[in-house]
């Protein structure tokens, strides 16, 4: 039987997708086009926080709520320390795309695409490892007063970090996960927000994957 979808997952295919996006963006680009070269490098930097978000939140609320819980400790160190992990591979690849933005050279172009190459492999073993093992340990407590007080700190955001969030998690959703998320989080909050709030990703991120191009 087929896991049931979560938000955990939803927000993994969105790590998933642009990491697959920017590994195609960069064995496509032109030497010396240091216009797409610096919306790239911002998409990167918008990846980078958003998954940087969801690592720190899991371990500042999502993996202590399950060590009362008699989740293995060793799975929560593994995780913790998956996620720095991530951190470092996130960092390298920072600097490879930070210099490329500046540069626009194909050379470090594909360098850049080397680097996010190590990274999505880290990123995927751990993405795998959570998905497998712990949300399965997850699962059972998703009803319980403790889980509700987590969500509730994890929700408790501000309008433009929200708004940004959800900008970057619609962008490019199947209708499974659409419908997921309609019955999940209501439709005018995310509306509301992602429009509102996360206009800023509509104007520097999206049209980097749609286009090629950065608008104003």
């Amino acid at each position: 039987m087929t896991a049931p979808m979560t938000m955990n997952q939803l927000i993994h295919a969105a790590v998933r997708r642009d990491l697959g996006r920017l590994d195609t963006a960069l064995g496509q680009v032109r030497d010396g086009d240091r216009e797409r070269a610096a919306g790239l490098g911002r998409a990167f930097g918008n990846l980078r926080t958003q998954l940087t978000q969801h690592h720190e939140g899991e371990d500042a609320h999502i993996w202590p709520m399950l060590a009362t819980k008699g989740v293995s400790a060793d799975l929560l160190t593994a995780m913790e320390s998956e996620h720095a992990a991530m951190s470092a591979a996130l960092a390298e690849t920072d600097t490879a795309m930070s210099r490329y933005a500046s540069s626009g050279s194909a050379a470090d172009a594909a360098a850049a695409r080397e680097s996010v190459a190590r990274t999505r492999e880290v990123v995927e073993q751990h993405l795998a490892h959570e998905e497998d093992e712990l949300e399965p340990q997850l699962r059972p407590h998703v009803e319980t007063p403790e889980w509700q007080a987590v969500e509730k700190k994890l929700s408790r955001q501000p309008p433009g970090i929200a708004g940004r969030f959800f900008a970057w998690l619609t962008d490019g959703l199947t209708d499974a996960q659409r419908s997921f998320l309609r019955a999940t989080v209501p439709t005018p909050v995310v509306f509301v927000l992602s429009r509102t709030f996360g206009r800023s990703y509509y104007r520097e991120v999206a049209p980097v994957w749609r286009d090629g191009r950065p608008r104003g």
